[in-house]
């Protein structure tokens, strides 16, 4: 399964960094069937790095991911020096991004997603458990696969939420 490889998460740590322990808790919870291996536990960075030695770390981060989880919140649109930055090495190595809407919107959201993704094949879901690990586990292999086309954004039909209870 896709979640069983390296998962890097890009989101706006100012003011999502919620989303992102929710992720974290989802996964270290026996209770709930969830699991990505986090490629921001490789090494932590200290808050006095300069940009230059955080941008080397996150590439070396990104080196070992298989996909990408972009959290998308309110300020998300308008990050360049991290975020969108980013964005644009996951896009560059080719990887399957999925943007996970933190105002749980089921698909693009252009009022909140950066530009960048505008045209690229992510795949948009709600932020929940059970459609951000489907995504995993069947949108990741797909765009890895021979069917793949860069048509544009994706998302789920509602009734996908339906069947998953959302």
């Amino acid at each position: 399964m896709s979640y069983r490889n390296k998962t890097y998460v890009i989101f706006d740590a100012d003011h999502d960094m919620w989303a992102y322990a929710y992720m974290k808790g989802w996964k270290n919870n026996d209770r709930i069937d969830f699991n990505f291996f986090d490629a921001h536990d490789l090494r932590p960075l200290t808050i006095r790095a300069s940009e230059e030695t955080v941008k080397r770390s996150l590439r070396e981060r990104m080196a070992s991911a298989k996909q990408v989880i972009v959290l998308v919140g309110e300020h998300t649109r308008h990050l360049y020096r991290f975020v969108r930055w980013e964005i644009d090495l996951a896009i560059r190595k080719d990887l399957p991004v999925i943007v996970a809407n933190l105002n749980n919107r089921r698909g693009h959201d252009p009022d909140r997603c950066p530009p960048i993704l505008k045209d690229h094949p992510a795949i948009h879901v709600a932020f929940k458990l059970k459609i951000i690990k489907l995504a995993l586990d069947k949108y990741v292999p797909w765009y890895n696969g021979p069917s793949r086309d860069d048509s544009g954004p994706r998302y789920y039909r509602d009734e996908v939420y339906r069947d998953l209870g959302l």
